[in-house]
């Protein structure tokens, strides 16, 4: 029995002792939830995200519900092996996050019929048979980006930062993949809607584990004239707000509320992140886990959720309610309502031909 069971078993035979009428009839029937890391926690994004939720999961349901996190590593080797020995162990309920893993999931998912799997950020080919006890959830990320491309674009065009004659935004993502290159068309469609000439430095890293790379990248940036950039590469990332902060440039934040994060840790560094693009994978782990308990989990299909769903969004409170004017703020709440509406529909790398995409790129480049 592991620690994390055997905590599990002694908080059941306390609350029994304490008269809360918790059986060992029912710690056999609960339902058991892993969440398998393709990477390690600490990434103040992405990964950590997923880990509240597992947290939400455990505090609602309580004795109910038993959970796990595994951290699989940055080794690929590693990660099939990993998910088919927690599928043979019993887990009812296996959640993995990434688009990384989709081929993965579907391999081990195929040979283990008796879990069910739910992949974040990410699809399966359900032509494998996974469509018996796969579900895979996409973002609509652009949306929430289009938002802060409005807001970053405001904010230069208002003189609301003290940045000199820096105007250019910045863009620095993990890897040139879509579902990355997803938040930069977001990005500066909706910086274009505030100015059409504006400007987007774009980087990418190759990499979502080096933060020192994701420094330099975005120090090259901001020495360039970038006043203002934003991170989509998980903890190379996190090198981007350590640049922002010794530059005296500005950076949003992706995934958590990373002025939250380093508010009381690193606030000089938190005072650098005007707000955060929020992919909302905490709350979207409790209702993957809601609907596995109500027996309406989508197996074998990809819902896509955006900003009608709550799943992702722009963190509007902290340091965005200071900088941007009333007049900002209403055109992006303006700008989200019509997004929720169908009213305007923003354009996505789904789909999009490399070559279209080199076009945008190169349109804007600095």
């Amino acid at each position: 029995m592991d620690v994390r069971r055997r905590q599990v078993m002694q908080w059941l035979v306390g609350a029994a002792g304490l008269g809360l009428g918790v059986s060992m009839a029912q710690a056999n029937t609960r339902k058991r939830v892993v969440f398998a890391v393709n990477g390690t926690l600490g990434d103040k994004s992405f990964f950590d995200l997923g880990a509240i939720g597992m947290q939400m999961i455990q505090k609602k349901y309580g004795a109910s519900v038993e959970t796990k996190i595994v951290e699989m590593g940055t080794d690929r080797t590693r990660w099939q092996p990993t998910l088919e020995d927690l599928s043979g162990q019993g887990w009812d309920l296996v959640v993995a996050c990434t688009y990384e893993l989709g081929d993965v999931i579907a391999d081990v998912a195929a040979d283990n019929p008796n879990s069910t799997y739910v992949l974040f950020d990410g699809a399966v080919s359900y032509d494998k048979g996974a469509d018996r006890n796969v579900a895979s959830i996409a973002y609509k990320q652009n949306e929430a980006s289009y938002l802060a491309g409005m807001l970053a674009a405001g904010l230069i065009r208002d003189h609301s930062l003290p940045v000199g004659q820096a105007r250019a935004l910045g863009f620095l993502g993990g890897m040139d993949i879509p579902v990355i290159n997803d938040y930069l068309v977001g990005y500066i469609a909706g910086a274009r809607a505030i100015d059409k000439n504006v400007k987007v430095a774009v980087s990418y890293a190759g990499t979502f584990s080096d933060a020192a790379k994701g420094k330099e990248l975005a120090l090259a940036q901001y020495r360039a004239g970038t006043a203002i950039g934003f991170n989509v590469a998980g903890q190379t990332g996190l090198g981007q707000l350590a640049a922002a902060k010794d530059s005296g440039g500005f950076a949003i934040g992706v995934n958590s509320d990373q002025e939250a994060i380093f508010k009381s840790t690193d606030p000089a560094m938190a005072s650098k992140i005007i707000t955060s693009v929020l992919k909302r994978v905490d709350v979207t782990t409790l209702r993957a886990f809601e609907q596995f308990q109500a027996g309406t989990l989508g197996k074998g299909r990809t819902d896509i959720l955006g900003l009608a769903e709550n799943a992702v969004g722009l963190v509007e409170d902290g340091n965005m309610a200071h900088l941007a004017s009333p007049a900002l703020k209403q055109q992006i709440g303006q700008a989200k309502a019509a997004i929720i509406a169908g009213t305007l529909k923003v354009p996505t790398a789904f789909g999009l031909k490399t070559e279209d995409l080199n076009t945008l790129r190169a349109s804007v480049r600095p």
